[in-house]
């Protein structure tokens, strides 16, 4: 059995739903601080796993109802545990046949200024590798406007861990096809206004051109519509997953048949729920639904 056959079996057996390869060519030129080849520089490809998060999981936030249950079985369990296992089990079956797999967990990549030496070239610990990069480089991925990761198949609904190893293995194809249809949607459920359509930033990996929206992080720090603060990092980017924008896009990806992974209903049973930056409900939105009564519950 070839070796990128042994790995697509071990993750088969792992439960992983997405896999994605990039080879060492693909990171030329990134920032050392976010390059995993800094942090192992023989290496020759990222190899990145996926699990989805389950629609069910945000059930709770899109009712407005449970918020704690997305935390667990959408966020830190699912990387803490599920992926973590599967990552560690799949680095063992490399280095049973001899390559070396170093596995690395998504810890935020935007981290404070840390003096790095630019003169001298290498990085400070520590170095935290961009995934967002990552995802689109292995193929698997592209940014959409919101400034979310997509897939085909979960759209923004998975997390990933990365391996890098010294294994040279054939590079996943970039995605041709967008899945974001830049409807904006997203931009106009955010009851802070965080999304701006009108300043769009156009990222560019791989050769891979994305229009992306200046996204205000500040405010989506204060969002209490779903958004969750980065545990590692109070100063990285919130957890928008379950947030009223992703939601909404999330919406928008399955009516229009742009997602692989079908229900049989739809995911927005009736209107969505919203709270201004103060947590006070937004006329129109809460009210029938008895939110009002759950103040900082998704905290």
């Amino acid at each position: 059995m070839d070796l990128k056959a042994l790995i697509c079996e071990t993750v088969k057996k792992e439960g992983i739903d997405l896999i994605g390869f990039a080879g060492k060519e693909r990171f030329v030129g990134v920032d050392p601080q976010h390059d995993p080849f800094a942090i192992f520089p023989e290496g020759k490809t990222v190899i990145l796993l996926g699990k989805r998060i389950p629609r069910g999981a945000l059930r709770g936030v899109e009712e407005g109802t449970n918020f704690n249950d997305y935390t667990r079985f959408g966020k830190n369990w699912l990387e803490d545990e599920f992926l973590a296992l599967a990552c560690y089990n799949l680095v063992n079956a490399l280095e049973n046949e001899g390559w070396e797999a170093v596995p690395i967990f998504p810890n935020p990549a935007e981290i404070k200024p840390s003096g790095v030496s630019v003169a001298e070239g290498r990085p400070e610990p520590n170095v935290f590798p961009d995934f967002d990069y990552a995802a689109v480089a292995c193929g698997l991925c592209e940014i959409g406007l919101g400034g979310l990761l997509l897939s085909p198949k979960f759209g923004s609904r998975q997390r990933f861990h990365m391996i890098i190893t010294d294994a040279p293995l054939p590079s996943t194809p970039l995605l041709e096809t967008p899945i974001c249809n830049g409807c904006g949607k997203c931009a106009a459920a955010c009851p802070l206004g965080a999304i701006d359509t009108e300043h769009l930033q156009t990222v560019n990996i791989c050769g891979k051109e994305m229009k992306v929206a200046t996204v205000d992080y500040d405010k989506c720090r204060k969002c209490q519509n779903g958004a969750c603060g980065n545990r590692f990092a109070p100063y990285a980017r919130p957890d928008r997953i379950a947030a009223l924008c992703n939601r909404t896009c999330l919406v928008e990806l399955e009516e229009q048949g742009l997602l692989e992974n079908k229900f049989e209903k739809a995911f927005r049973k009736r209107a969505a729920w919203s709270k201004d930056a103060e947590g006070k409900p937004i006329a129109g939105a809460t009210e029938s639904m008895g939110r009002e009564n759950l103040k900082g519950a998704q905290k």
